[in-house]
């Protein structure tokens, strides 16, 4: 079980949270005893949030939407009185050389990653009082540079950027913002990635494997509690950065 400061049972939202780092997020956030709703595109959400032991619930909402994250907050703020924690982990990946990259798989991917935890921020704020904090979920390729992704790189660079605005503009109201950068994590995605491929990433990560899903998830949660962290990058990558 993670470990670090909880004065009492806080209230969260997790974005992208129906599988994956989001839904270790949530898994964790409720096994420490908070509550927390579980926010995805999909129908299955609500199954998600149901297999998690805790006070927890699944909304469904497209983060790209600010409406939608409107309605989010405004829903679990009415349920439990207010937001304490917001994780912005919905994420899109369209890779392609610039010169093939499809305009609209630009914007997508630039709605969800930038844009949504944008939405979501200024949806939840107003719910939000002091001692607050926000998560971002970063990558490593929004402060280093790999071919071929462009818009994913763009996107987790912008959102770096607005951490910082945000740690700079939100702490006279006392709520914190901070960026984790995970690095390779096992998750559907990198299932995906052929054996030989995956062989070569790894072999490039200092500590010669990948990440679990609670790995991050426990950061998470510390980084939600840390008191005097904000505007702050942590990188759970396995050292990967320390090469590039």
């Amino acid at each position: 079980m993670a470990s670090g400061p909880q004065s009492e049972q806080r209230r969260w939202i997790v974005t992208g949270a129906s599988r994956g780092l989001g839904l270790a997020i949530a898994q964790v956030a409720a096994s420490n005893g908070d509550r927390v709703a579980l926010v995805s595109r999909g129908n299955d959400i609500e199954a998600s949030a149901n297999s998690i032991d805790g006070d927890t619930i699944g909304l469904a909402a497209d983060v790209s939407d600010p409406k939608e994250a409107n309605a989010v907050c405004k829903q679990v703020a009415e349920r439990w009185g207010g937001i304490d924690v917001l994780v912005n982990n919905a994420g899109l990946h369209r890779g392609g050389l610039v010169s093939a990259l499809p305009q609209e798989d630009w914007q997508r991917v630039l709605d969800t990653n930038l844009s949504g935890p944008f939405n979501f921020v200024r949806a939840a704020l107003p719910h939000m009082g002091k001692g607050g904090s926000i998560v971002n979920i970063g990558a490593v390729v929004g402060l280093r540079g790999f071919a071929g992704d462009a818009a994913y790189g763009a996107s987790k660079a912008g959102l770096a950027g607005l951490t910082q605005v945000l740690a700079i503009e939100l702490a006279r109201q006392a709520i914190r913002v901070n960026l984790v950068i995970p690095g390779m994590i096992s998750t559907d995605m990198t299932d995906n990635i052929p054996e030989r491929a995956k062989t070569k990433l790894i072999d490039g990560i200092p500590l010669r494997r990948e990440g679990t899903p609670e790995e991050l998830a426990e950061v998470v949660w510390w980084v939600a509690g840390s008191t005097y962290m904000t505007g702050s990058i942590i990188a759970n990558d396995g050292g990967l950065m320390c090469k590039l």
